[in-house]
């Protein structure tokens, strides 16, 4: 049986496909290794395509679209693989790019997920916005990247070339052990889309786990296939998805000081868009936050079930000030400037 599964998750992708798909079945040619498509209802004709262009590869069908979330908890259920990697369709992938995370994998057993440096597909010197060399969040659950601050993407000079622990691994090209996916409950479907992978990285965190970059491994990702980085609707799941984040994972200790902190932030935010007369942004942070509230019970229900796997509480890839300070007021725009 092959140890590792990639599995990419399709909605109406087949161009994605035809474009992207050679270059992961050209370089995983891994006798561990098996590519896997995982289809979420697609209205185009994805599988006929896969069907005739690739037709050893498995196809799991699903019978709705269930988002990012729900259609890998879907697609992953009944794979017996040791290892998952989480694949979007507009990834290209370098030659060799498994076998140095499989590597890491097979000889540290604490070592939970990874990411491969994640390049802009566009601009192959620059570092991609989902993930680039490794991802963080500062103690507001604000995330940034090692490569990228904010919407402030640096060039791959080789100055983030090792091998690094970090906060969260990006679902652009997440690599995970199976049995710690099942266990720690797959991806929260309640996120649907965005920021999903950081909370479930979160609860990998909380139960003691490590998770890391390799950057021996390199994909070049195109990033805003399922939505554009300025839509209303991204920012919508972004301050939602961050508040159900944050009330799930949040160290009991400054659990009430850092949610009363972030509500007064969103507010501003929210302001700002008005007055600027961004009215859909303005109207996504108030729809968001009005969902975050209609979820305060379910969130509660979650988070008493987590508390008891809440072994390791002081996570060192938590920045302990605000990236959000450092940007406008402190100037600071690359990850070597931030004092961690």
């Amino acid at each position: 049986m092959n140890k590792l599964a990639v599995v990419i998750l399709n909605w109406n992708g087949k161009d994605l496909l035809k474009k992207f798909l050679p270059s992961v079945v050209a370089n995983s040619k891994q006798e561990w290794a098996e590519i896997i498509i995982a289809d979420n209802a697609s209205t185009d004709d994805s599988i006929a395509f896969l069907q005739d262009e690739y037709h050893d590869l498995q196809i799991i069908t699903l019978d709705k679209n269930y988002g990012f979330a729900e259609g890998y908890n879907r697609a992953l259920k009944n794979l017996k693989h040791s290892y998952f990697v989480l694949l979007n369709s507009d990834v290209e992938v370098s030659p060799n790019w498994l076998q140095p995370i499989y590597n890491l994998f097979e000889k540290d057993k604490n070592i939970a997920a990874a990411q491969p440096k994640i390049k802009a597909f566009y601009d192959k010197t620059k570092f991609e916005y989902a993930g680039a060399a490794g991802g963080f969040i500062d103690y507001l659950g604000y995330p940034f990247c090692r490569g990228r601050i904010l919407d402030q993407i640096e060039n791959d000079n080789g100055q983030y070339d090792s091998c690094k622990d970090i906060f969260w691994a990006s679902g652009a090209a997440l690599f995970i052990r199976s049995e710690i996916y099942q266990a720690v409950g797959g991806l929260d479907a309640d996120f649907f889309a965005h920021m999903e992978e950081i909370d479930m990285c979160w609860r990998i965190k909380n139960r003691g786990f490590r998770i890391v970059i390799e950057p021996k491994s390199c994909v070049y990702h195109v990033g805003g296939a399922s939505l554009p980085k300025q839509s209303s609707k991204k920012l919508f799941l972004n301050f939602k998805n961050s508040l159900m984040m944050l009330h799930k994972n949040l160290n009991p200790n400054s659990f009430y000081k850092i949610m009363i902190t972030r509500m007064i932030l969103d507010g501003i935010a929210a302001f700002k868009f008005l007055l600027s007369g961004e009215f859909s942004y303005f109207s996504a942070v108030f729809k968001a936050h009005l969902s975050y509230y209609k979820m305060i019970g379910k969130l509660r229900i979650k988070r008493k079930i987590l508390i008891p796997y809440l072994i390791s509480q002081a996570h060192k890839e938590i920045y302990s000030k605000s990236i959000i300070v450092d940007y406008y007021i402190r100037k600071k725009r690359s990850f070597t400037q931030i004092d961690f």
